[in-house]
């Protein structure tokens, strides 16, 4: 048995044959020392309700339960984990909720209601490769701000992470940085080797620890959306050209920008002048 009184995740797996579907973006951490380290990067889960996206079998979901989490809610598209996920259930009665469906199409902000009265919430998850990147999107530019939640602790390939956390004038910095940036303060809080992982992806993995800023500078989030995508859609070109489809030279005069400058140049701050000026 292991430290929390359930099978080794080994085991389960072998038991359910729960082995991992590269269709799916499955890749099960079975290190309890590193599931435990992510739930406590998440800060503190004392009467917390937390989300909890791609459990798999089980490991992170047991490492928040036993860090104290009074609720944890996890949406599961993998039916052959749901029984090794009854039986982390029947471990913690009351305090673990399986939703079994299609992350993407799940309504978050419904759950994070459903949970008004049983504390703050947190999100935290070893998100499968394939969905990670569009959920992060998804939860930096929800409508209603501040958010459902009041952090996210993520785990992504560390590709992914640098430019999550990306700084102006980087190589990494994109779209992805300026929405995280603008909404959030974020920080890569420590990376998880391919050995870590069965099956081992062929990267390194980073965890992300991001907390909602209380007032961003107000713009409109579609708009932001339509601006970056552009700015760093020919990020090679100069503003002008690449912004060309929203108002070009005349635009970035409003914006009070120099329009030969290139994307990856522009703070922030500077991404939501231009995006006001549209």
């Amino acid at each position: 048995m292991s430290l929390d009184g359930l099978p080794p995740l080994r085991d389960v797996i072998e038991r359910h044959g729960l082995q991992a579907k590269r269709a799916l973006g499955q890749n099960f951490l079975l290190d309890l020392n590193l599931t435990g380290k992510i739930a406590r990067s998440a800060g503190d889960l004392t009467g917390a309700t937390v989300i909890e996206v791609g459990p798999g079998p089980g490991g992170l979901t047991r490492a928040l339960l036993s860090d104290g989490a009074r609720r944890v809610v996890a949406i599961e598209r993998d039916e052959r984990c749901l029984a090794a996920l009854a039986e982390v259930s029947a471990h913690y009665p009351d305090r673990l909720e399986v939703i079994s469906g299609d992350a993407l199409k799940t309504d978050f902000a419904a759950i994070a209601s459903a949970a008004e009265g049983h504390g703050p919430v947190r999100i935290v998850a070893n998100l499968p490769y394939n969905i990670g990147t569009e959920l992060l999107v998804r939860w930096l530019t929800v409508t209603e701000w501040p958010p459902f939640y009041v952090s996210m602790t993520l785990m992504f390939q560390r590709e992914v992470a640098q430019r999550i956390v990306a700084a102006p004038g980087s190589d990494a910095y994109g779209r992805l940085g300026v929405l995280a940036g603008w909404r959030t303060q974020a920080r890569i809080v420590f990376d998880v080797p391919p050995q870590a992982f069965t099956p081992p992806p062929k990267v390194t993995s980073s965890v992300v620890h991001l907390e909602p800023r209380a007032a961003p500078l107000a713009a409109d989030v579609k708009k932001l959306g339509r601006v970056t995508e552009a700015a760093f859609g020919q990020r090679r070109k100069m503003l002008r050209q690449s912004v060309k489809s929203l108002g070009g030279e005349a635009l970035l005069e409003r914006a009070g920008i120099d329009p030969t400058r290139r994307a990856e140049t522009l703070s922030v701050e500077e991404f939501v002048r231009l995006t006001n000026a549209v």
